[in-house]
C-alpha cells in the first residue's frame, strides 16, 4: 500500500518530492523516486508484503519499464506461477513486480487478469508510453492534471497541488453533483483543472496525446426466469465465494485485524477467517455510549467476538467531534457529506494503533440487498397503483403517525421520502430516494449566479446502470445503481481517505469483482426473499453466527448526527452557515439555509443531512480556497475514552 505520485513532461528537481511530501500518510515506511528525461514516478511506502525487497519504483530485468503501484494484489502468486512459466525472472516477492512482468508479457490488457485493488503508473520507455490504472471498483485512487504539455498524477489531489501551476477554480458542475449525492462524481473533482482516473479504466499519455479505455464493467443482467441455482445451492455459492475472497484477503507480512460493526457483513467476515485461519483474529468496534443507543451495535459485536474468540478492542466515540472536522476535510481534499465519515476516521484511528491492515465489511449491502430503500422500490411499485383519493389518506395517516425523530431510523423521514416521490417512474423513483438535495430544492436553496453555472446532467451514471437491469426486475437495477455510483463514490473513498490517514490498509472482501458477478446472477427475490433484507446472506451464514445478530435491525455506520446539531455541534453549524458567511461566498440564499436550520433545531423536520452537506462545503472552501487553518470553536483536547 502506498501513495503514488508523478509527472510526464518537463518539471522541476523540487517537484517530486514536494508531491511524495503531501502523501507521506499513506507510505511513512519508505519512499522512492525515479526520474530520467520526459518523466518521472515517485511512491511513498506502507510495507504489506515483502518487508525488505518490495521497495519502489521497480524496475524489469533491463531497466527499460518502470512502474509505482497503489494496493494489493491477491492472486499475485498465481500470476507469478504462469510468468515464470513463461521465462519471467523474479527478484522479490512483491505483488508490484508480477503486475510489471504481466505488463511485459499483455501490455495494457494486464489489467484484466489483476484481483485487487490498485492504482498504478507504468513508463514504457521503448514506447514513450505512460500507462495509467485504476482497479474495477475504484478502491483505490488516481486524479491527473495536463495543461501545457505537462502531466501530473497523484494518489490525492494535495499531490497535485504541490506544482504552482494547479489551479483552484471550482469545478460548479461537480459542485451540482456534490449538493445532490454528498461526493463528487467519479470522473470530476471539486477543482475545475483535476480529474479522476474513473474505476475499471485505463489512460495513455503517448506522444502528447491522453486516451481512456475502460476494462470492465458490472456484467449484463439474465433474462427473468433465468435463475442459474435453487436458494440451497445459491446460499452455498456466496458463502464459498466469500470465505475465498476473505481468504485472498489475509496475505500479509504485518499484523492484521477487523473492523466489526456488529452487523451481518463485518460478522460474516470473522466467520469467514475463523474458517480459513487458525491464526488469532483482531477485531475492533466503536460504539456511542449509552446517550444515543439506536446507533450503537457495541453488544452485537461482542456476541461475535466471544463466538470466534477474538482479540476484541473497543472505542467510544464522543459527541464533541468539532475538533476532528478540519482534520477530515484535510484528508478528503473535496467537499464530503457522508457524516459516517467521523466514525470510520474514529474506528480506524483505534486500529492502527494495534495492526496496520483491517477488513471491513463494506460492499455488502449494495451486493446483498442491506438498505431499506431496496424494499421501497417493491412498495412503491404497488404503493404507486392505489387509486390518489385512497393514497392522499395514507399520506396524512403517515405525517401524524411517523413524526420526524433523532434516531438511526427516522421512520418519519422515511416515509414523507417515499411518498413524496412513488409515483416517480423508476428510476427515478430510486434516484430521489438517494439524493440531499433535489432539483426544487436546489432552485430555492442556490443563487442565480450559481444555477447559471449548471448545465451538464448529474443523473446520467445511474440511468446508465439501471438500463442494464436483470431478471425484469427494477431491484436489480437499483442495486447496479448503487455499485456504479454510491460505492465507489462515497463509500469506498471514505474507507480509503479515512484508513489512509492513519497509514491503514484497508481491505474489503465484498468487493471483490468475481463475488459481485456471482452476486448479480442471482435474482433480487433470491437475496431480498419477502421482503427480508440480507435473507440470502444470513441464510448462508445461520449456522455459525449468533441468532440476535442475524435478527436484529440494521443500524448502519451512522452518527446521531441530528441530535449533535441541535447540541453539541450547533455553535459549528451556527458559524459555518452564518448568513454574512453565505452573503460573502455567494453560493446560497441565506434565508432558504436559515429555514432548513429553524425547522431542524425546532424538530419540525430532520434536516441533518442536508445541513451537513452545506457545513462541510463551506469548511472545505476555506481550507483549501480561502488558504486559512481555520479552528472550529468547542474544539475538544480529547476525543474518545478508550476501552477495552
Amino acid at each position: 500500500m502506498c501513495g503514488i505520485a508523478g509527472y510526464g513532461g518537463h518539471a522541476s528537481p523540487e517537484l517530486l518530492p514536494a508531491m511524495l511530501a503531501t502523501l507521506r500518510h499513506r507510505g511513512p515506511d519508505d519512499a522512492g523516486t525515479h526520474e530520467e528525461p520526459g518523466v518521472g514516478l515517485g511512491m511513498t511506502r506502507l510495507a504489506i508484503i515483502d518487508l525488505s525487497a518490495g521497495r519502489q519504483p521497480m524496475a524489469n530485468e533491463d531497466g527499460s519499464i518502470w512502474i509505482v503501484f497503489n494496493g494489493e494484489i491477491y492472486n499475485h502468486r498465481l500470476l507469478r506461477h504462469d510468468l515464470e512459466a513463461k521465462g519471467h525472472r523474479f527478484a522479490t516477492q512483491s505483488d508490484t513486480e508480477a503486475i510489471l512482468h504481466l505488463y511485459e508479457d499483455m501490455g495494457e490488457e494486464c489489467v484484466e487478469a489483476l484481483r485487487g485493488m490498485f492504482a498504478f503508473a507504468i513508463w514504457d520507455r521503448p514506447r514513450q508510453r505512460l500507462l495509467l490504472a485504476r482497479d474495477r471498483l475504484g478502491k483505490k485512487p488516481l486524479y491527473y492534471w495536463h495543461r501545457n504539455g505537462l502531466f501530473l498524477f497523484g494518489s490525492e489531489i494535495k499531490a497535485l497541488l504541490a506544482h504552482p501551476d494547479v489551479g483552484r477554480d471550482l469545478d460548479h458542475e461537480a459542485l451540482h453533483h456534490y449538493l445532490a449525492f454528498g461526493y463528487t462524481p467519479a470522473v470530476r473533482s471539486i477543482f475545475a483543472e483535476v480529474a479522476k482516473l474513473p474505476p475499471a479504466h485505463t489512460a495513455t499519455l503517448q506522444g502528447g496525446r491522453f486516451m481512456l479505455r475502460r476494462y470492465w464493467d458490472l456484467p449484463p443482467g439474465r433474462p427473468a426466469g433465468e435463475n442459474p441455482t435453487t436458494p440451497g445451492e445459491a446460499t452455498e455459492r456466496i458463502r464459498y465465494a466469500l470465505r475465498e475472497a476473505a481468504r485472498l484477503r489475509l496475505e500479509s507480512d504485518v499484523p492484521l485485524g477487523v473492523f466489526l460493526s456488529g452487523g451481518i457483513d463485518s460478522s460474516a467476515i470473522v466467520a469467514c477467517m475463523r474458517e480459513v485461519s487458525n491464526q488469532r483474529i483482531a477485531t475492533f468496534s466503536i460504539g456511542f455510549g449509552r446517550a444515543t443507543p439506536s446507533f450503537d451495535e457495541l453488544p452485537y459485536a461482542r456476541m461475535v467476538a466471544e463466538r470466534f474468540d477474538t482479540d476484541h478492542t473497543e472505542e467510544i466515540l464522543e459527541p464533541r467531534v468539532a475538533d476532528l472536522l478540519p482534520t477530515i476535510i484535510h484528508h478528503f481534499d473535496e467537499p464530503f457529506a457522508d457524516s459516517s465519515a467521523i466514525p470510520t476516521f474514529a474506528i480506524a484511528q483505534a486500529t492502527a494503533r494495534h495492526v496496520k491492515v483491517a477488513l471491513s465489511g463494506i460492499g455488502g449491502d449494495e451486493t446483498f440487498a442491506g438498505y431499506p430503500r431496496y424494499l421501497g422500490v417493491r412498495l412503491s411499485n404497488g404503493y404507486g397503483r392505489l387509486p390518489r383519493w385512497l393514497r392522499n389518506p395514507v399520506t396524512a395517516a403517515l405525517d401524524r403517525m411517523l413524526p420526524e425523530s433523532d434516531g438511526s431510523a427516522n421512520w418519519g423521514n422515511r416515509a414523507r421520502r417515499f411518498v413524496r416521490s412513488a409515483e416517480l417512474p423508476m428510476p427515478e423513483r430510486y434516484i430521489a430516494w438517494t439524493r440531499f438535495f433535489s432539483d426544487a430544492d436546489l432552485a430555492a436553496l442556490a443563487t442565480p449566479a450559481l444555477r447559471a453555472r449548471w448545465s451538464l446532467p448529474i443523473e446520467d451514471p445511474h440511468h446508465t446502470a439501471y438500463a442494464a437491469r436483470g431478471h425484469d426486475d427494477p431491484v436489480d437495477g437499483a442495486f447496479r445503481i448503487d455499485l456504479a455510483t454510491y460505492l465507489p463514490n462515497d463509500l469506498l473513498v471514505m474507507a480509503d481517505r479515512m484508513s489512509m490517514a492513519h497509514s491503514l490498509e484497508l481491505r474489503a472482501p465484498f468487493c471483490d469483482h468475481l463475488l459481485i458477478e456471482e452476486s448479480l446472477r442471482i435474482s433480487p427475490h433470491m437475496k431480498m426473499p419477502g421482503l427480508r433484507l440480507k435473507g440470502l446472506l444470513k441464510a448462508a451464514f445461520a449456522d455459525i453466527l449468533p441468532s440476535p445478530v442475524l435478527s436484529h435491525r440494521k443500524q448502519g455506520f451512522m452518527i446521531p448526527l441530528a441530535r449533535w446539531l441541535r447540541t453539541d455541534l450547533r455553535d459549528t453549524m451556527e458559524d459555518l452557515l452564518a448568513p454574512e458567511r453565505l452573503r460573502e461566498r455567494g453560493l446560497f440564499e441565506p434565508q432558504a439555509v436559515n429555514a432548513l436550520k429553524l425547522e431542524h433545531l425546532n424538530g419540525i423536520r430532520t434536516h441533518s443531512d442536508r445541513l451537513w452537506t452545506l457545513m462541510m462545503l463551506e469548511l472545505w472552501a476555506r481550507q483549501y480556497l480561502d488558504g486559512g487553518n481555520f479552528l472550529l470553536p468547542c474544539q475538544a483536547p480529547e476525543r474518545f475514552q478508550h476501552a477495552v
